[in-house]
């Protein structure tokens, strides 16, 4: 049974509604992520450890001397999203489990990684690298926090980040949040709008357009009072095919109507452009279209799209310019590759192996972690393969049960990397 210590943190930093707002005064994204930034590195202080708080954009705690090796976590949050058993800012103990918004995405490692520094420093370990456990907060809005470290700060070239899946991540898909833009007719439809993050499958929609009865049943949807509304399921947008998209059944009867550009559909959902097609061994490409909302005389699409590791950004590009809609880029992260013989990713699974009393290989992900920030990073659980995931759905929860387990894992690879 993981420390009462331990787990009062992980409930306290699940707490705070960190999801980026409006900026304030020396508050780059909100007061929410502003509050959990301080809890955590003054949690740190109160352990004993050098911290540093670059301008609130992101900080860091320092453990050792020498070589750098750096954690890198982060503590904002996606929207809560609806439909919640509980509240997701009260983190609920509830059947042996913690529920709330960022449970697993990711304040319960950040929380864990600092605990085994601290179980290190108590043993007076004497490490002969450097720790730098950097927590940022804007991962899940557009990495300027990163951007702001890399100005004021140096960045370690190597390390991990514990924002994805065990046994250890190789690989990652590159990232496009992009807006596409659609013609409709305004006299037909008066309002829609959905989704609350790009890289959240949308589960919830709301419209008014022209509609019988007897479609509304056909397509699942529900009449509110003139209002449409179509509900799915919310997953991660790296994982579209877990969630089910609130937007899919609305965007198939407004092309079917005309209501809607015809190609909408078959661009968003049909694939008839055979993006969905590029593959290869990190997987297959993913398009998601997550938020939408009428803006002037076009309805705007943010679109998701993770695209295989090996590709070029150039090579999406080409693709989506023969769709011949306008479309323009939010986002980029380039896809990220590393040698599965590298010495940072056999020491991290070998230490996994160990633990679990197994023999895994190094994956590849279709998400998107800070290990990307570094020259040689990795990301390192916290999720198993084998459990079902929720993170950015409703319910985001971590077992009490896990918390040990991976203490464990986390306490002896940084052990490890840095003896």
């Amino acid at each position: 049974m993981a420390e009462k210590e331990l787990i009062n943190s992980i409930k306290e930093i699940i707490s705070i509604e960190s999801v980026e707002s409006s900026p304030k005064e020396n508050m780059p994204f909100g007061l929410g992520v502003y509050n959990a930034l301080n809890y955590f590195l003054n949690l740190a202080k109160s352990f004993g450890f050098k911290t540093n708080n670059y301008d609130n954009y992101i900080g860091e705690v320092i453990y050792g001397q020498g070589e750098e090796i750096a954690i890198l976590c982060h503590l904002d949050t996606v929207p809560a999203g609806k439909g919640w058993t509980y509240p997701p800012f009260t983190a609920t103990e509830s059947n042996g489990k913690i529920y709330g918004r960022g449970a697993m995405d990711d304040k319960s490692a950040a929380i864990i990684c600092l605990y085994a520094l601290k179980k290190l420093k108590a043993e007076k370990f004497m490490p002969n690298k450097c720790v730098k456990l950097i927590v940022g907060c804007d991962e899940e809005s557009g990495w300027k926090c990163i951007e702001h470290y890399k100005k004021v700060a140096q960045m370690p070239e190597t390390g991990f980040s514990p924002d994805a899946d065990f046994p250890v991540i190789y690989a990652e898909k590159g990232i496009i949040h992009l807006d596409m833009y659609f013609d409709f007719d305004k006299s037909k439809v008066k309002y829609l709008i959905g989704g609350d993050a790009p890289n959240m499958v949308c589960d919830y929609a709301e419209a008014i357009f022209e509609i019988d009865d007897n479609k509304i049943k056909e397509l699942c949807l529900k009449n509110e009072n003139g209002k449409i509304i179509s509900e799915g399921k919310s997953s991660h947008g790296s994982t579209p095919q877990l969630g089910k998209n609130a937007l899919l059944p609305i965007v198939k009867y407004l092309t079917d109507s005309s209501f809607i550009d015809k190609s909408a559909y078959n661009i968003l959902f049909f694939d008839n452009f055979e993006l969905k097609q590029l593959n290869d061994e990190t997987g297959y490409l993913t398009l998601s279209p997550n938020v939408v909302k009428i803006e002037g005389d076009k309805i705007k699409f943010t679109i998701d799209i993770r695209y295989p590791a090996t590709k070029k950004l150039k090579e999406i590009t080409d693709i989506l310019d023969k769709t011949g809609k306008t479309y323009k880029i939010l986002t980029h992260q380039p896809p990220l590759l590393n040698d599965k013989e590298s010495p940072l990713i056999k020491t991290l699974l070998k230490v996994y192996n160990e633990v679990l009393g197994v023999d895994e290989k190094p994956i590849a992900i279709g998400g998107g972690t800070y290990a990307r920030a570094l020259k040689h990073g990795v990301a390192f659980g916290p999720e198993f393969t084998n459990e079902v995931s929720t993170v950015h759905q409703k319910d985001e929860f971590i077992k009490i049960d896990k918390i040990d387990l991976l203490f464990d894992i986390y306490f002896k690879a940084i052990k490890e990397l840095i003896k």
